[in-house]
């Protein structure tokens, strides 16, 4: 562990460093207080921050669900113009 900050308007700890995070958790648990992993991260973090998994009306601005499977709709218009430049397409267009 590197360093850790205790912010106790927003009631929460945070660790920076290699912890276990289960440890930490069981020595805040330890203390009688209630202990969960943040579920937020920011929202520039992940590929389609407004995903149905990854979006949540509760978390604080600027954060949403850490959800790494997060996809957006193959069929949207979006993804079907990423995919039409993407490297991993056969079909892809390419300049040579």
């Amino acid at each position: 562990m590197e360093s850790f900050d205790v912010n106790q308007k927003m009631q929460r700890v945070t660790v920076t460093g290699y912890v276990d995070s289960e440890e930490v958790l069981k020595a805040v648990r330890g203390t009688g207080k209630n202990a969960d992993n943040w579920p937020f991260v920011p929202y520039n973090l992940v590929a389609f921050p407004y995903d149905k998994g990854a979006y949540d009306i509760k978390a604080p601005s600027g954060f949403v669900r850490s959800t790494p499977d997060a996809a957006g709709d193959p069929k949207s218009p979006e993804m079907k113009l990423m995919r039409l430049f993407d490297d991993e397409n056969p079909d892809a267009c390419s300049i040579m």
